[in-house]
């Protein structure tokens, strides 16, 4: 389990063989160091912080379970384990502080919802959804994957950039 904290990008964490408890426990470590204890995480000088909550949930929990648990339910927002978002947790904190210079594309998008700041990672096909603020000060993280299925078929996040791109990074 510490091990995991030694990862580095592009290497994926070692959470297949674990108890479900043992891998929380080690995502939440990794969570915990880069995301929810790291004063300094921000995207292009811009603090990020986690999606405030109406139902109550506490924000960092539910960002957490954003980045490790997918959508299996549109109607109910159902979410479950996904060894593929969570393998990566660790690449989120690598891509934010832009530590890749090649193969990267860093664009917004107006989406129906809200605008929308793309990270992406040509390479590993590997996303993550950035909300810009109201007033522009700062972001929510709304989510990190890895392109896979039908998205990475179609070439969904290519798409986006070449047909939707803002002139400017929001």
């Amino acid at each position: 389990m510490p091990l995991n904290l030694t990862k580095k990008y592009n290497d994926l964490l070692d959470i297949l063989g674990m108890s479900e408890s043992q891998r929380n426990n080690s995502l939440r470590r990794i969570f915990n160091r880069d995301i929810q204890d790291n004063p300094a995480f921000s995207f292009n000088g811009k603090p990020i912080y986690p999606t405030p909550r109406e139902d109550g949930q506490i924000a960092m929990e539910n960002l957490f379970n954003h980045l490790t648990r997918k959508e299996i339910d549109k109607d109910t927002h159902h979410r479950e384990y996904d060894s593929h978002r969570s393998q990566r947790l660790h690449w989120i904190r690598h891509h934010v502080e832009q530590k890749k210079a090649d193969n990267m594309l860093y664009f917004s998008v107006d989406e129906p919802r809200a605008p929308r700041t793309y990270i992406y990672d040509i390479d590993e096909k590997y996303v993550i959804v950035l909300e810009p603020r109201r007033n522009g000060s700062a972001y929510y993280l709304l989510t990190a994957y890895h392109l896979e299925g039908k998205d990475a078929a179609r070439n969904k996040i290519m798409n986006k950039y070449r047909r939707r791109r803002l002139p400017n990074l929001l």
